[in-house]
């Protein structure tokens, strides 16, 4: 599993969860903790956290870290990837990984790859995905049940 944060900003680092799956406590030990807390002190007064509605980021331990942190989080619904920026970023970066030759061996060389091709992402993808928000919740109404492309 990777994850990052994204802004009109910029981004946070691509960080890789080793060892099995996230839980409450790894998403606040190694993801709210170290990125998003600073992150939101970048920001300021103005952040808004809004993420994927997956248990671990919605867990006892994740509430309790944000709310004694000041951190807002954005209300957002359950499993709605079209409508989220960062879900159209993996795609980006996928492709963007698969490009490179020769093809990856194994699922640390696919890794290797996220971390080398993510930091050299040129800002305008972030703001591209966000700004494309409000027209991607349009799509969405419109097709009702079915989902966007990509």
């Amino acid at each position: 599993m990777v994850w990052t944060g994204i802004s009109l900003g910029g981004h946070t680092d691509l960080h890789v969860l080793h060892r099995g799956n996230l839980t409450g406590v790894r998403h606040r030990d190694e993801i709210l903790d170290p990125y998003i807390r600073s992150y939101a002190g970048a920001i300021g007064k103005d952040f808004i956290l809004m993420d994927d509605n997956v248990r671990p980021h919605r867990s006892v331990v994740a509430e309790v870290y944000l709310e004694g942190h000041g951190l807002g989080r954005m209300e957002w619904p359950a499993q709605s990837p079209d409508l989220n920026p960062v879900e159209h970023l993996w795609v980006y970066l996928g492709r963007k990984a698969s490009a490179l030759s020769p093809p990856p061996r194994s699922l640390d060389e696919v890794k290797q790859r996220l971390l080398r091709v993510g930091p050299s992402l040129p800002f305008s993808v972030f703001g591209n995905l966000i700004d494309s928000m409000e027209s991607r919740c349009r799509q969405c109404i419109q097709v009702r049940v079915g989902h966007i492309p990509n």
